[in-house]
């Protein structure tokens, strides 16, 4: 496969922590001889995407501690950007969308490997505009993603395909990286790609009726949404990290489920932006999707091969220029994931239970 060399890494902003002492005072210090092992993990956003909020719980609860982890949260402007830094060595882990991760795999050979997930795909493109309510009405009008050929991007192009429009040809983009909504609640924007917890927050901010498009599960229903990605040579040399660090966001998924200790998790999703109101309201959206997996690693081979089936297609159609490369093979959904970490993970939260 063709050498890659890194594009620019946007400049990463460390999160800063918030005590939540009620949570964290139950939960044990950890196995004594793991103290210390480091990690930092790269989020996609700024302010992190709301789905990156069990890394805020892991850490706030003391679950990365319970694990014997030292871990840093670092928000990077784009999921596409937190893989990058990954692929350099700038980071350890990044939470990053799994079609650009798929694409970068198969076109460069870059080393990276998925060792968990979440499958359910909730983007949409929104409209502020009434009259602005099909895919066809798109064209020419500026819509807001996160960064170029980011998750919003990517997903902008999936929704818009069925009308054969492609970004930033037929549709001109805007890069917001998470600050879409806002954009859209200012006016400054008609269109916007957008997940769930957006909508009641654009809504009461601006006083109108957001319409809804499309939606990516309607455009490419069952593909996947997002990988939890290291570099080889970092499971190489940090397994048993990766495994304590899996075992914590285990633990800290299935407490997001757990309706009782909302109010304490949305203070800690404050690194996200949202108020403590906003943040319950949406622990109630994602949870009755099952957003977050549960006690499952998130890696369904059908859906990771949907989204690199997917890329294929659009490589094809762009011949090369976006998309997987026609002259390059596909990753395959088993050489893009590694499911020992996180079945090693579980049984190392079954023993500390």
């Amino acid at each position: 496969m063709t050498k890659w060399t890194p594009n620019r890494i946007a400049k990463p902003l460390v999160a800063t922590a918030i005590g939540v002492g009620m949570l964290a005072a139950a939960l044990s210090a950890g196995p004594a001889a793991a103290q210390g092992k480091k990690l930092t993990i790269a989020l996609p956003g700024v302010p992190p995407i709301f789905g990156a909020v069990y890394a805020y719980v892991a850490r706030d609860a003391g679950l990365y501690k319970k694990y014997g982890l030292d871990v840093t949260l670092k928000a990077m402007n784009s999921g596409v950007g937190a893989a990058r830094a990954v692929v350099s060595g700038a980071v350890d882990v990044s939470m990053s969308p799994t079609p650009p991760v798929a694409v970068m795999v198969s076109n460069a050979g870059v080393p990276l490997i998925a060792v968990s997930g979440m499958e359910i795909n909730d983007w949409m493109l929104g409209s502020m505009d009434p009259k602005l309510t099909t895919c066809s009405q798109v064209k020419g009008v500026a819509v807001g993603v996160d960064s170029p050929r980011g998750a919003r991007w990517v997903q902008l192009a999936n929704m818009i395909r069925p009308c054969k429009l492609i970004p930033d040809k037929d549709v001109p983009t805007v890069n917001l990286s998470t600050n879409v909504g806002a954009a859209m609640v200012s006016g400054k924007l008609k269109l916007g790609v957008l997940h769930s917890d957006d909508i009641p927050v654009i809504e009461r901010e601006s006083g109108k009726k957001l319409t809804i498009v499309a939606r990516v599960e309607e455009t490419s229903p069952g593909s996947h949404y997002v990988l939890i990605t290291t570099n080889k040579k970092v499971l190489a040399e940090k397994r048993d990290s990766l495994v304590r660090m899996a075992a914590a966001h285990i633990e800290a998924m299935n407490m997001l489920y757990d309706e009782s200790k909302w109010n304490d998790i949305a203070k800690m999703a404050k690194p996200t932006g949202r108020s403590v109101e906003d943040s319950v309201k949406a622990l109630g959206i994602f949870t009755a999707m099952n957003y977050w997996p549960r006690d499952t690693a998130g890696l369904s081979a059908k859906r990771i091969g949907k989204a690199i089936a997917i890329q294929t297609g659009v490589g094809k159609r762009t011949k090369g220029k976006s998309g997987i490369n026609p002259k390059k093979t596909p990753v395959t959904p088993a050489q893009l994931t590694d499911h020992s970490v996180w079945n090693d993970a579980m049984a190392m939260v079954k023993k500390m239970k």
